[in-house]
């Protein structure tokens, strides 16, 4: 058994859903970040290995800041008690520039531990960004959404 509770690691998901949207709406990555301890570990398949909240914070907020505005929308998620992890499945969502109810999106599939006090120390995401975002992010575009700035990190692997 995990050192939480189901209802503990609930809470702690609606924390991380939470932090995710605000940094959404505002465009201030920092706010998700943190939620991170000081000695996390985040492992994001197409970018690499971060360690600490500093290095994710300031990944994040390069990573996003072509689209700081975002979504991850959750399809469902498991809580794993005995190891303090919480799996969920998000789509990566960018909002139609004119129509509000159509969304471009691929699939995510992540897993964090929750360490308590609201924070995190692990998070680790599953998906191919190469596969599937040059694709919706192309179609955004077309259908006339705009980059808030150029890329400012590429993908390492995939």
């Amino acid at each position: 058994m995990g050192r939480f509770t189901r209802k503990e690691l609930e809470e702690a998901l609606r924390i991380y859903n939470e932090a995710h949207a605000r940094a959404s709406e505002t465009g201030d990555w920092s706010i998700w970040a943190n939620i991170f301890t000081e000695d996390a570990v985040y492992i994001e398949h197409a970018y690499g290995e971060f360690h600490g909240r500093a290095e994710i914070e300031k990944w994040i907020k390069a990573v996003m800041a072509p689209f700081p505005h975002m979504t991850f929308p959750q399809e469902w998620h498991c809580i794993d008690e005995e190891h303090d992890a919480i799996i969920f499945c998000v789509q990566n969502t960018l909002t139609h520039p004119t129509d509000k109810n159509r969304k471009f999106s691929f699939p995510n599939w992540t897993r964090v531990i929750y360490a308590g006090n609201g924070k995190f120390s692990y998070e680790e995401d599953i998906y191919n960004p190469r596969r599937d975002a040059p694709r919706v992010i192309a179609e955004w575009l077309a259908a006339g959404g705009k980059l808030a700035c150029e890329p400012k990190i590429l993908p390492k692997y995939g």
